[in-house]
């Protein structure tokens, strides 16, 4: 019946006798509800997660129906945990259950895509010209190459084909590799445990042909430099279900209900069985209404709250008051009881270097490494001697490294002495360096309990313990007499509680209930106290200092390597447990050896001019007792003169191309290492990093995939679209207020530096918007991969759920495409040659006993220039570049050659890749490859980690534990002998994740019986810290670290990055200007920038950029809640609506990171282009000491120590803007054309 007749009988329809006649029956068609019970109905469920950095690593079940993913809900099967710990579901979060909506979605990338303008002109060269030429036709003149670079970001895609984009980007890096050099090409992927095999693809690929890798774990800022200066260890915390064993737990700027949302259930579990919970935090963040007590430090201030926490807990636990847990855990696995020097600075003595073996007559018998074995004294006989475990012990000799406690020499068993109090020869003044403000000198004099002792050189030298100076760095008045010390916590003295109230507001009466408290609890627990922390701490320049200040309290508490205790730090999902078996297939270790990589902030900092723009002078940071000259060099000066002296990598390496200079060797009847070093010693050949902007040393390709740098992560972005890309950029600072190199050549700021920029993603993010070629990368519910978090112990998979949609692929498709081709093009072009490769004073290996003392500088005339001592490893590779496809797809020989092996231990795995062949078949093809195992999908690639991994193979594991037994003496194959026959395959973890199995390359335990927990292997075990003194360390005796007044933990403020001042007032629309701390916290609607354009989270959220600010500074501007406002300062200018919140403190900004610029953004009234992202008001700025190299544990490791990217200290500009413009009108790109 029609609708009008419908409507027109509504109101006569005869009444029905059921609800008071108000009821009625009708006939009409009710098929159409089918759709909604149809909704949930499924053919099949596959197991998958999400490949994103949450740290969650959660199981999902993926529904796919006739060929479709119709929805995800989480799994429940994980192994269970013992009786008296929870399990581990629920796990997942409201962001990862929207993620199917990315799949088909208009966000996703389809098809392999082309930048208008270089399509144009490539498909024109091709008509007449071979790849390669028809590359360097467009891509070397200035005119044609700027076409396309000038409107990276401006859209103008154009669909291509597979073929078309491979043949571009092979011809890109072969003509870059025979006129530049390998070292020319970078890639840039992070977090490969969120999707090992994806990051693999694309490493792999580099590796081969000779390209680098860059780091992200440095560059995130989510590596915390503490843990290698104090462990010598990345990051290894325990896992969120130890959380359940604390009795006394912290949560200190990390916000774990929001950013560990899966494991927050632990957090509220702990509660009910009576653990007490402290918050920590500047503003009211989700995780404070869990505690039973909140601090508010102002933000920044986070390291004098701990000191004075350190300070009550030496006082009442060490000095005045003892507790035998303590003083006996601190004895045996910190450095408290070593030796160290003190010299004499402008009439003040300071601390110096640990005394060493070498310091002595016959190096005190020792005959290994003397210069690296650290000394004590023996409280029963009174002598000094060099207990076991230093890494002087580690390297060139067996069975010593441990933690017993014995003379190294003889063996025989000692008491190391903690202190000199009731032992010393006098008692001195010694001098600490102090940061804090005028309300002290800079200079802390302070007196310390010292013994005399006899010199090899004949001279006396003055020595102390580094419990005697810890106690006196903290003020702790011991009866000694002098002055700045502390009778009371009253007592304004640097760092009491009284003291600390004035720098964090934070009340003195609370950090005192606080830190007795927390030292209580693990003196009766013996160590069960607990610190998580987070980003909130660690995106500070000084991050270190604040997380020494609460290492410190955990080391002088016992808590660290006992289940329930410890340091648990979680920024980023840096857990990539199967490390060892991964490596090899990541970076070609298979075939050739060593690789090219790179630390990510150096890299960034140098490439994009963002040292042009530096302003912080050394000289502010540098301690009072600095040796001259500290303070006269820029940053990136420090930087280069690191790289020079091997302490941190380079790329690219050297100003000419590696592969010609090898062919120079050989015209000169040389070795090419030798030839090398001898034309840099006579000046001829030049390292890159001393002339940034000289074209012969710009990175000319780069790959991205797996991230969106500049949407996400790219500190100084307005940098890299202006002097990287070469495209239109907010930048309002002028280099010609800033600092200027004194070691490092400076030219005209060059701009558009990359010929080619890469990017891979299954959705349009911003990096996708200025790339050159895009491609389309499956989703997470279209491929295999593996996944593993610190957050938990298993291993589980990325499955294909459904075929990669449109024209996507994998990531491990992608790249063996491209290596394909490039075996085509790259292999005619250059065939076979040589590359000399530079290489760092690595971590783990005998390269990390550099110089034992002050460090000299080759090219200063210092010492002499020693590769692999005061310079970098030089070594010769030979690439045959026709052979790079069937070395991608081929396991490689030399695995059953030398082995494998990680965090300098090593083993055979000969067995391992016997078993592969079996697995994955072998190549039948003629060739370099013929009869090794294949890779030719990425479940053969997860084969090959899981088999060469001690931490899926018993076997494996077995070996392991038997190699590093041999180093330390002690036997601990005992700890993977229960499951030397468990071998965990892909199908195992799609069935159900898996647990992994205890492997000597981390310092936990898999157990039934322990959660694991960082360190229990080194308390329970006896197996050393990979540190100087093998031990915990409060003491970094680097002369570097002491020049800058960082070798005790001090209080160092928030730097003053001086970019407001400039702009304040320049630029007026009437409304009031405010100065504001501009701080990034992760977001609660997306996993970095993932999500962040998810209609499902957009619809939760305010659906755009927004930020957040207090109700007094809101006030004081006239804004209020939703309005339109710009964030400035010289590095840029953002647009984003305004929360105003009572959680803000005044003084402070918040714009949860990584809000795109694709999603309702207005144009800035500051520049007139449209408004940028949180980046775009930061800049990188790195710090002197995360420079160190070649000296223990402060020796560069990939992801492991380097210069890092904070951004906390930050302050922007904040007003109220007065007109919104979307310009919306026609795109035009600088000089007026349209795009």
């Amino acid at each position: 019946m029609s609708h009008f007749l419908d409507r027109l009988k509504f109101f006569s329809k005869s009444a029905e006798p059921f609800s008071n006649g108000h009821g009625s029956v009708v006939d009409e068609d009710r098929t159409w509800e089918n759709a909604y019970r149809q909704r949930w109905q499924h053919d099949k469920i596959v197991r998958s997660t999400h490949g994103v950095n949450c740290t969650g690593s959660c199981s999902w079940k993926v529904y796919v129906k006739n060929g479709l993913i119709t929805w995800e809900t989480q799994q429940t099967d994980y192994p269970r945990t013992r009786p008296d710990l929870p399990n581990h579901e629920p796990r997942g979060c409201p962001r990862g259950a929207s993620y199917s909506w990315y799949v088909y979605s208009a966000q996703r990338v389809k098809y392999p895509m082309v930048r208008g303008r270089l399509m144009e002109m490539w498909r024109e060269a091709r008509k007449s010209m071979d790849p390669v030429t028809a590359w360097d036709w467009i891509s070397q003149d200035e005119e044609r190459s700027k076409q396309y670079k000038s409107i990276r970001g401006l859209g103008g895609f154009v669909r291509a084909s597979w073929d078309e984009t491979n043949e571009i980007i092979a011809a890109a890096n072969a003509l870059t590799i025979k006129k530049y050099g390998p070292d020319r090409i970078v890639g840039f992927s992070p977090i490969p445990a969120m999707s090992m095999v994806s990051y693999a693809s694309g490493t792999r690929y580099l590796s081969l042909i000779g390209g680098v890798a860059l780091s992200f774990y440095d560059w995130y800022c989510d590596l915390p430099p503490a843990s290698p200066q104090v462990w010598g260890e990345q990051t290894d915390v325990p896992e969120s279900a130890d959380w359940y064993n604390s009795t006394y737990l912290m949560v200190w700027g990390s916000n774990v209900p929001m950013t560990r949302t899966p494991d927050a259930h632990f957090y509220t579990e702990v509660r009910y069985k009576g653990t007490k919970t402290v918050a920590i935090s500047p503003d009211y963040g989700e995780m404070v209404k869990f505690g039973d007590i909140w601090l508010a430090p102002k933000q920044g201030t986070d390291a004098a709250l701990a000191l004075a926490m350190g300070h009550v807990i030496l006082k009442e636990f060490h000095s005045e008051g003892q507790s035998a847990y303590f003083r006996d855990y601190a004895r045996q696995y910190t450095d408290f009881p070593m030796l160290v020097l003190l010299k004499e600075h402008n009439g003040t003595l300071v601390p110096d270097y640990f005394l060493r073996a070498s310091h002595l007559d016959n190096n005190l018998d020792e005959t290994n490494n003397p210069e690296w074995k650290t000394l004590v004294i023996d409280e029963t006989t009174g002598t000094i001697c060099a207990p076991a475990g230093s890494i002087g012990f580690r390297w060139g000799e067996s069975g010593k490294w441990n933690l017993e406690q014995k003379a190294g020499g003889s063996g025989a068993p000692i008491v190391p002495m903690l202190s000199m109090i009731n032992d010393s020869d006098a008692v001195t003044e010694v001098g600490f360096a102090y940061f804090g403000g005028k309300d002290a000198a800079d200079m802390l004099l302070r007196k310390v309990p010292v013994k005399t002792i006899r010199l090899a050189d004949g001279t006396t030298g003055i020595v102390t313990t580094v419990f005697d100076l810890t106690l006196a760095n903290y003020g702790i008045d011991r009866g000694l007499g002098g002055g700045n010390v502390a009778e009371s916590y009253d007592d304004d003295v640097p760092y009491t509680p009284a003291w600390q109230e004035k720098h964090t507001g934070v009340k003195r009466a609370d950090v005192i209930t606080v830190a007795r408290q927390f030292a209580q609890n693990a003196d009766q627990t013996r160590g069960k106290s607990m610190v998580i922390v987070g980003a909130g701490l660690n995106h500070w320049y000084h991050m270190d200092m604040t997380y020494r200040g609460i290492i410190n309290m955990l080391m002088m508490c016992g808590c660290i390597g006992q289940s329930g205790g410890g340091w648990a730090h979680y920024v980023g999902q840096e857990k990539l447990r199967p490390q060892t078996g991964w490596t090899p297939l990541a970076f070609a270790q298979d075939w050739v050896r060593p690789m090219r990589q790179m630390n990510g902030t150096s890299f960034f900092y140098a490439h994009t001019s963002q040292w042009r723009h530096e302003k912080l002078e050394t000289g502010d940071i540098a301690s009072p007792s600095a040796a001259g000259g500290t303070g006269d060099l820029t940053l990136l000066d420090y930087n280069a003169k690191a790289e020079r002296m091997g302490w941190l990598p380079s790329a690219p390496q050297l100003q000419t191309n590696p592969l010609e200079v090898a062919k120079a060797a050989k015209a000169a009847g040389q070795a090419p290492a030798a030839y090398a070093l001898d034309q840099i010693k006579a000046g001829q050949l030049q390292f890159s990093c001393d002339d940034p902007d000289n074209p012969a040393n710009f990175p000319r390709n780069m790959f991205v995939w797996r991230s969106n740098i500049l949407g996400s992560s790219g500190k100084g972005h307005e940098y890299f679209l202006k002097y990287l890309l070469g495209t239109q950029n907010g930048l309002l600072s002028d280099e010609d207020d800033c600092l200027t190199p004194k070691q490092v050549k400076v030219r005209p700021a060059a701009e558009g530096k990359l010929d080619l920029l890469v990017v891979l993603d299954f959705r349009m993010s911003t990096t996708c918007l200025y790339g050159d070629v895009v491609l389309p990368t499956a989703t997470w519910y279209e491929k295999d991969d593996l996944n593993t978090s610190d957050m938990h112990p298993f291993i589980h998979p990325l499955s294909e759920a459904v075929q990669p949609l449109w024209q996507s692929k994998s990531d491990w498709e992608i790249y063996k495409g491209l290596a394909e081709k490039f075996s085509e093009i790259g292999g005619e072009l250059l065939g076979t040659q040589q590359d000399i490769i530079l290489t760092p004073l690595m971590h783990d290996t005998p390269g990390e006993l550099g110089q034992p003392f002050d460090p000299k500088d080759w090219r200063a005339g210092e010492c002499e220039a020693i590769p692999g001592k005061t310079m970098p490893n030089m070594t010769v590779v030979e690439r045959n570049y026709r052979d790079v496809y069937k070395k991608f797809t081929s396991v490689g020989p030399l695995l059953e050659s030398i082995g494998n092996g990680g965090k300098g231990i090593s083993w055979k795995t000969g067995h391992e890749v016997e078993v592969l062949r079996g697995i994955n078949r072998t190549v039948q093809d003629e060739g370099v490859s013929q009869g090794q195992p294949r890779l030719d999908t990425a479940i053969d690639a997860a084969e090959m980690i899981l088999s060469l991994a001690p931490e899926t193979n018993g076997h494996v594991a077995v070996k392991a534990w038997a190699a590093l037994s041999a180093i330390t003496g002690r036997e601990h194959t005992h700890l993977a002998l229960p499951r030397e026959h468990d071998s965990i395959r892909f199908r195992d973890v799609q069935a159900q994740p898996r647990k992994i199995i205890s492997s000597p390359t981390w310092s936990g335990l898999e157990s039934e019986e322990v959660s694991y927990t960082a360190g229990y292997t080194n308390v329970h075990e006896l197996i050393p810290w990979r540190t100087l003194t093998g031990r915990q360390q409060f003491y970094q005796d680097h002369l570097w670290m002491r020049d800058f007044g960082e070798g005790l933990c001090v209080y160092k403020p928030a730097i003053n990055t001086k970019t407001t001042q400039a702009l304040l007032g320049t630029r007026p629309n009437g409304n009031k200007e405010l100065a504001l701390n501009f701080l990034t916290p992760h977001q609660k609607w997306g996993i970095h920038s993932t999500y962040s354009d998810n209609l499902r989270m957009l619809t939760l959220s305010r659906g755009g950029p927004h930020v957040w600010l207090s109700e007094t500074d809101a006030q004081a501007a006239g804004i209020v809640d939703n309005d339109w406002i710009e964030v400035f300062n010289v590095n840029g200018t953002l647009t984003a609506r305004a929360i105003v919140s009572q959680r803000i403190p005044a003084g402070m900004t918040m714009m949860y990171h990584a809000q795109e610029k694709i999603i309702n953004v207005p144009g800035a009234e500051m520049t007139g282009k449209r408004g940028g992202i949180h980046n775009s008001v930061t800049r990188a700025v790195p710090k002197p000491t995360h420079m160190i190299g070649g000296y223990a544990q402060l020796a560069y490791g990939f992801n492991y120590y380097g210069t890092v990217g904070s951004n906390r200290d930050e302050f922007v500009l904040v007003r109220k803007m007065n007109k919104v413009d979307w310009l919306e009108g026609p795109l035009e790109t600088e000089d007026g054309s349209m795009v």
